[in-house]
């Protein structure tokens, strides 16, 4: 027993530190939040859905915010680095748990580059030759590859060196990404807004409700809000993680929209009504708000938003190289990753070997996506799918799994589960076909990687597994055949019109959705967690 205790110290003392406190999490959430997002969310809202992108926004938040407090309840009841690919895993066993996973981990890893390239893409409207070369025909050049490239390594090397540098880090450029939205906000509003642009220069929503939610799905309002996975990835390093996980995930969300939908008032009132008349679609900026400062000769601004292209985007892709890291850590934990992927620096307790895994994954993304629009579209759809089994798992564990320790147990969860269920599955139709079906496809593409690593346990456990896994199996491809069926609105054949789509979608859900709670079970890995917590509570971790 001695030896025993011995061998789990030194283990203790090379594992993940608990260091962030409820303040630099929700920083670190809200870091995540506002990136790139608020510098080219509003024009691709405004674009598709015209002034009822405003709508679109707070639809967009109320989403992810169903989805959040089941994932809050999750953080707190497993405070571990990368919960959110384990979660799935405890619940219904390894096959959901490596699908959720891999759909997480796709959608987080991508935003490392998005956010170098959105830096870039700003700084191709500076005033000199060499920085218009930057960004051509609406793709990052060569030499623009490049320095996104530098900076996903600047975002590398800020978390390398521990947990404290990074937050202390964030925390810094957070409250610096407060400043440049609200001077923004405030300096289109009072120098040049046409209140004419929100219903008389062109109606409302002039391309129909639709393509409002369209825009939830598309221009970037999702893959904007998905930051607030940071807390519950990092709820393994906070400090009291059942009160500061739901603290930081639910403070940063309604912070960020109160953000989010002034900036777009202040984008849509800021453009000329002259051109608002040709229609919003035809609005094509490479840096939409630094343009619009200098259209309205706010060169003050103009330069603030150049400065800040860099800082928020830099912020959140600091933050993303953090998550993903403890993600690919927890995966290896799953043991679907290999173990070199699990060793943890003994003195600055990061996972270093998973951050280089990371950093190599993000340059591959840069190479072939080479501008913000080309990437937001396929992180939204992708984040949706990783959302899925948030909801699911939390129900499946409160029914099959009663004793488990809840810190944190909200009231109403019993509609507010199902109901953010339903919401992932409208956000991911209304991306609309092929985008929706080609998602999919992604989501089971790395399928072999899973079974490579069920060969080398003999497949211990499988017949279980496949059976809780049977929902989400079909689920997938039933909603990639509900978007080729759907509503010409949404890409689809035509075969259900308009709105009797939406009702098969919600209806469709919900079957999924009781069917997935009901399949789940107490599963081994949960029963393993729960007796490695007990020896690390005996030698007082």
């Amino acid at each position: 027993m001695r030896a025993r205790r011995e061998t789990l110290e030194i283990k203790l003392k090379s594992s993940i530190q608990r260091n962030i406190g409820p303040m630099a999490l929700l920083l670190t959430g809200l870091g995540s939040i506002i990136g790139s997002g608020w510098l080219f969310g509003a024009w691709k809202a405004a674009k598709i859905a015209g002034p009822a992108a405003i709508a679109a926004w707070v639809i967009g938040a109320v989403v992810i915010l169903a989805i959040a407090l089941t994932y809050a309840e999750l953080g707190a009841m497993f405070p571990e680095s990368g919960g959110m690919v384990r979660y799935a895993r405890y619940s219904h066993g390894a096959l959901v748990g490596f699908i959720s996973a891999w759909a997480n981990w796709i959608a987080i890893v991508s935003v490392i580059p998005i956010e170098a390239e959105a830096s870039i893409q700003y700084m191709s409207t500076w005033p000199y030759d060499w920085a218009h070369a930057l960004f051509v025909n609406e793709s990052l050049t060569p030499m623009g590859l490049v320095l996104s490239a530098l900076l996903v390594i600047v975002y590398f090397m800020l978390n390398y060196w521990g947990v404290k540098v990074f937050a202390r880090a964030n925390s810094a450029i957070t409250i610096f990404k407060f400043l440049i939205p609200g001077a923004t906000i405030a300096g289109l509003i009072f120098t040049g807004f046409h209140s004419e642009n929100f219903g008389t220069t062109s109606s409302f929503a002039p391309y129909g409700w639709p393509a409002v939610l369209t825009a939830v799905a598309t221009s970037g309002i999702v893959f904007s809000f998905n930051g607030f996975q940071s807390p519950v990835n990092l709820a393994g390093e906070a400090r009291n993680p059942a009160r500061s996980v739901p603290f930081a995930v639910i403070g940063s969300i309604l912070l960020a929209l109160v953000i989010y939908v002034l900036l777009q008032i202040a984008y849509i009132g800021a453009v000329n009504p002259a051109d608002v008349m040709k229609g919003w679609s035809h609005f094509n900026f490479a840096s939409p708000f630094a343009e619009l400062a200098l259209a309205l000769n706010l060169n003050w601004l103009a330069f603030l938003l150049y400065v800040d292209a860099f800082v928020s985007p830099s912020g959140t892709g600091t933050t993303y190289m953090a998550t993903t890291t403890r993600m690919i850590y927890a995966m290896q934990r799953n043991n679907t990753m290999p173990k070199i992927f699990g060793l943890v620096h003994p003195f600055y307790g990061v996972p270093r070997p998973a951050m280089w895994f990371n950093l190599i994954v993000a340059f591959i993304f840069l190479f072939f996506f080479r501008g913000w629009s080309s990437l937001a579209a396929v992180i939204s759809v992708a984040t949706v799918i990783s959302y899925l089994t948030g909801p699911v798992s939390l129900m499946a564990l409160r029914r099959s799994a009663t004793d488990l320790d809840r810190p944190l147990k909200l009231p109403m969860m019993g509609v507010i589960a199902p109901f953010a269920f339903v919401c992932a599955s409208l956000v991911l139709f209304w991306a609309k076909w092929p985008l929706t079906g080609e998602i999919i496809l992604l989501m089971v593409v790395a399928l072999p990687v899973y079974f490579y690593f069920q060969s080398k346990t003999g497949f211990t456990g499988w017949g279980r597994d496949l059976k809780a896994a049977w929902w989400l199996v079909t689920y997938l491809p039933s909603m990639a055949v509900m978007s080729l069926i759907g509503s010409k609105d949404f890409g689809g054949s035509g075969l259900l019109p308009y709105g009797w789509d939406m009702a098969a979608v919600v209806v469709l859900a919900l079957v999924f959705y009781y069917w997935g709670v009901h399949t789940g079970y107490r599963t081994k890995y949960l029963d393993e967690r729960e007796s490695r917590d007990d020896i690390l509570h005996e030698v007082g971790a």
